[in-house]
């Protein structure tokens, strides 16, 4: 959805079910600097609060990237745990 710096952007993830619901996930390191996925807004959501929420973080961090997956069963495809 929106690309960033190559060598200093973070991540989000929108995941969309296409059913009007979406789960935003952000990269957070542990105190060991352990990669993990964060739920943003608490858990699944509207497109409108996430797209709304998102479009404040790009206000703050214009590196950011911005990847949404699109799957029915809300699967977000990644190893890292999802806190």
């Amino acid at each position: 959805m929106r690309s960033g710096a190559e060598e200093a952007g973070a991540v989000i993830l929108k995941i969309a079910k296409l059913d009007g619901t979406v789960l935003v996930l952000n990269q957070v390191r542990g105190a060991k600097g352990e990669l993990s996925w964060a739920r943003a807004l608490g858990g699944w959501t509207d497109e409108a609060r996430a797209s709304q929420w998102c479009d404040k973080q790009v206000a703050f961090d214009p590196d950011l990237w911005i990847v949404e997956i699109e799957d029915r069963e809300g699967r977000a495809f990644v190893d890292e745990p999802i806190i």
